[in-house]
Parts: structure tokens; C-alpha cells; sequence
């Protein structure tokens, strides 16, 4: 997997960027060690912004037929149980670089945005909730305006990076 190698990861973005003058958004896997090796690589190869985070990899099996319930084994770990992890990851590598961060991973409301603009993402992505909430997004944009209006801000960008470490 070219995601997972910070000089197949640069190539592959490199080999992009020659392509094409539209924007290059690389999306990070988190299956790494270090998600800041792959964006600061992407970066170098000229990425113009990040996105993170894909899925894990995850499994289950049937207690019933001791058998794996996806059909590949393995697959996929998406929506609010990967929320932690995502929020960390945006937060290393929104510190490690300079391009824009967009996070996603597990963002079901506009508090989950929020916690992801206050880590150093620039803009927020909604996936796995669309599939429960179609209009997730909407619902979203609209409770991100009135938490922005209750804490007096005029504007996301007043959020983006400001998490507060100490106590």
C-alpha cells in the first residue's frame, strides 16, 4: 500500500502533481506509526493539502459460526469509534505541516467539527453519519452557526488551532 511508505507516498504525489494543475488533496491513511512521516512526505512532493482520516482496519467475527462477518476478513472501521483516534492524528498533523489539514473521522455533529477545528483542521468532512442522517451535513452547518453565535465568534476560522493544552 503506497499510503503506508513516505517515499511511495511522495512518488505517487509527485507522479499527481505532474498530471494535473487542479489541487492535490492527499488522504492519509491511519494505519501507520507515524501519520506525520506520510504528510510532511506528501508536503515535500507537493501535496496542497491533507486529508485525514481513511478508515482503520478492523474485523468481527459471528459468535454463532466462529466465522469473520465481512467477507474479506478485514475491512474498514469507520464513524464515531474512530473519532479519537482521528482527532489525535489531525491535531500531530495539523502541528507538522504547513498545507491545510481537512479532518474527518467519526464527525456526527457540530461539536465533532468543532473539536476537529479546535485540533488544526481547516475544514471538517462528513462521511459514515451521511449514511445515517442524509442531511447530516446540513444539520451540521446549521448547529455550527449557533454554537459559533453562543460563544460570540463571527467566523469557523476563529477556531482553527486554538486547543487549549493547559488545565
Amino acid at each position: 500500500a503506497f499510503g503506508v511508505v513516505p517515499e511511495t507516498a511522495a512518488a505517487v504525489t509527485e507522479a499527481v502533481k505532474v498530471k494535473t494543475s487542479l489541487p492535490v488533496i492527499v488522504k492519509l491513511s491511519p494505519n501507520v506509526t507515524d501519520i506525520t512521516v506520510i504528510a510532511k512526505a506528501v508536503e515535500a512532493a507537493g501535496a496542497d493539502a491533507v486529508s485525514l482520516i481513511n478508515t482503520l482496519v478492523g474485523m468481527a467475527i459471528d459468535t454463532k459460526t466462529w466465522r469473520p462477518v465481512l467477507g474479506n476478513v478485514v475491512g474498514g472501521l469507520s464513524g464515531p469509534a474512530v473519532k479519537p483516534v482521528a482527532l489525535r492524528m489531525v491535531w500531530q498533523t495539523a502541528q507538522a505541516v504547513k498545507i491545510p489539514v481537512i479532518g474527518m473521522g467519526g464527525i456526527a455533529s457540530a461539536l465533532d467539527a468543532v473539536e476537529f477545528l479546535l485540533a488544526g483542521a481547516q475544514a471538517v468532512a462528513i462521511g459514515t453519519t451521511n449514511f445515517v442522517n442524509p442531511s447530516a451535513m446540513n444539520d451540521i452547518a446549521t448547529d455550527l452557526a449557533v454554537y459559533l453565535e453562543s460563544r460570540g465568534l463571527t467566523h469557523v476560522s476563529q477556531l482553527i488551532g486554538q486547543i487549549r493544552k493547559e488545565g
